[in-house]
């Protein structure tokens, strides 16, 4: 059974942080939001956990992982980041953005595109989300809390816990976060693509 940790949207209670970030530490999975919709998360070396999220979510090998982060330092550990793409990221982050860029040796090869040897990254406006990652030390592996045959994101945190309640180790329900998911750019590329038009403004990557 889940545990369900209620907190505050503008000042994160530290204990419940805390408490979360322990779960995600044990190996846990969680789902948490961020400013644009419920993730589901958990720590970067968690082998079931990522197993975990590919048996909720119904996702095949082709699926990007997100590697959430807290901030531009952390990103470019685990990204190959060009001058011209670095003054793009700077210019959006934090934001509804998720950006698709070459991956570093950091990145666990289980978590890379197979043919492209790429990686999704990204650093949420939210500050909920941004204390956990502040506690963890690391970013969290993610993805879009979108279940199969849903047309929509979950965005309640309670019909979170009752729908998961035995798929995930905690819920963190921190208010309402849209139901938008971000706006993915691939920018591995020679040209940014934008492959999925979401809550981030694209107009900002298209020529």
């Amino acid at each position: 059974m889940a545990r369900y940790f209620d907190v505050h949207p503008q000042n994160p209670q530290p204990r419940s942080v805390s408490q979360v970030v322990d779960i995600v530490r044990d190996g846990g999975l969680i789902a948490y939001p961020t400013d644009s919709c419920f993730a589901l998360g958990c720590s970067l070396g968690n082998k079931e956990g990522l197993e975990r999220i590919r048996r909720i979510r119904h996702l095949d090998d082709k699926h990007h992982f997100t590697l959430v982060c807290a901030d531009f330092a952390q990103l470019g550990q685990f990204v190959t980041i060009g001058n011209a793409v670095f003054r793009a990221i700077k210019a959006s982050t934090p934001g509804s953005y998720t950006f698709i860029l070459p991956a570093t040796k950091e990145v666990p090869r289980r978590l890379l595109q197979a043919k492209k040897k790429t990686v999704g990254v990204r650093i949420p406006d939210h500050a909920t989300t941004q204390a956990l990652l502040a506690e963890l030390g690391e970013p969290l592996l993610s993805s879009t809390l979108l279940l199969p045959g849903h047309d929509e994101p979950l965005t309640q945190g309670w019909e979170i816990k009752e729908e998961l309640d035995n798929a995930v180790d905690a819920v963190i329900d921190s208010g309402d976060c849209g139901v938008e998911p971000t706006t993915v750019v691939d920018l591995s590329g020679d040209e940014p693509e934008i492959t999925r038009v979401g809550a981030g403004d694209p107009s900002r990557f298209e020529e």
